[in-house]
């Protein structure tokens, strides 16, 4: 195929995850009136076994589910549990594209996680990077004892979670097929949610008003996760990555009409920042391949 009708798919496929991601975050905070984060990815989970189950049995996918690695599997879907809770609260007390701003950490996490987990090596390219996307982190959160916010840390705890996720789904990668690594996130994530849920014997049940917020959430975020895999599969990532980040000015837009909040230009600078490390990572890493 023509790599400018890849780069055109690939940039169709990144509106929908962009949309998805947007939509994940306005149902988040509609719900959040009404439940916690822990029944949020209670219900989100039961819909993604849904989801799972009825696309792998009509793809005929069910023979790809297997049972090794399940302690790898556990692992995974703690690090995403955790990250996915952490976001879930950032996104009800602190704006939405500050939430956004410190998220785009993550692949500068996975970079100082890597060497630990995976055993990569940390070039010295991989840690200017890292050190860049942290200093954008200071600019976008700017710390002090009278403006630091708790949303700020859990924001920032949220991106090392997915950052852990990432690192072991790719060493899952290796082995399991997409099929088997989405139906145990689905299936172990709705048993975590329901034991955090219910651990105090009280589990609130969504009113009709939620439910239709509660699909969105489910759908959207296998739907997000999908559009991005499937775009990096048609465009190299240093082309993906600067179309993903427009996430962050269409969120801080978002913020300021459904919810007054104010364009914050430090915030803007900060991840920009965060993007410029996170680029070279990717511009270093596409030059040794060439």
């Amino acid at each position: 195929m023509d790599p400018r009708a890849n780069v055109f798919n690939a940039a169709l496929w990144m509106i929908g995850a962009i949309a998805s991601f947007t939509a994940m975050a306005i149902a988040g905070r509609a719900v959040s009136f009404e439940l916690d984060t822990f029944e949020i990815m209670m219900y989100r989970s039961f819909v993604g076994v849904v989801i799972v189950l009825v696309v792998s049995g009509v793809a005929g996918t069910w023979g790809q589910i297997t049972r090794r690695n399940l302690g790898l599997h556990l692992v995974r879907n703690l690090s995403h549990f955790a990250g996915q809770n952490l976001w879930f609260y950032s996104i009800t007390v602190i704006p939405l594209a500050q939430v956004f701003a410190l998220e785009f950490t993550s692949p500068l996490w996975v970079i100082v996680l890597s060497p630990l987990v995976l055993g990569e090596r940390l070039t010295p390219v991989r840690a200017l990077a890292a050190v860049i996307g942290f200093i954008g982190i200071l600019i976008v959160a700017r710390p002090t004892p009278e403006t630091l916010q708790f949303g700020q840390v859990t924001a920032a705890l949220a991106a090392i979670g997915f950052a852990g996720s990432a690192i072991f789904t790719r060493k899952l990668t290796r082995t399991e097929t997409i099929t088997c690594i989405l139906f145990y996130l689905t299936v172990m994530q709705a048993v975590f949610g329901l034991i955090c849920a219910g651990y105090d014997g009280d589990i609130a049940l969504p009113s009709a008003a939620s439910l239709p917020w509660l699909a969105l959430i489910g759908c959207a975020g296998l739907v997000a996760h999908f559009c991005l895999t499937t775009a990096l599969g048609l465009a190299p990532a240093t082309v993906v990555m600067p179309i993903d980040f427009t996430r962050l000015p269409l969120i801080a837009l978002v913020g300021m009409a459904l919810y007054g909040e104010a364009l914050d230009l430090w915030i803007i600078i900060g991840a920009l920042v965060i993007f410029g490390g996170n680029y070279l990572n990717i511009w270093a890493e596409t030059r040794k391949r060439v």
